[in-house]
């Protein structure tokens, strides 16, 4: 005896979904894997005549009054 089975068209669905589920989670395991590229064109080795200029000159510190009043706005916003 013979049976014909035949898939209905929520098992289909159902299958078509869990295959592109799986395509999305072997995909992004694999961006996870991949190293960073560099963007920009710029050498990961070389910093960026931006950054060369911005370490030749020193941070300027914060004046006192500044701080007091970031401090004040994060306390405020606790």
């Amino acid at each position: 005896m013979r049976t014909h089975t035949t898939i209905s068209g929520t098992e289909l669905l159902l299958g078509v979904i869990a295959i592109r589920l799986a395509v999305l989670v072997l995909v992004g395991w694999g961006l996870t894997l991949l190293p960073r590229q560099v963007g920009d064109g710029e050498s990961a080795c070389f910093p960026s005549p931006a950054t060369q200029s911005e370490a030749r000159h020193p941070a300027k510190t914060v004046g006192p009054r500044v701080a007091d009043a970031a401090l004040d706005d994060m306390l405020l916003h606790d």
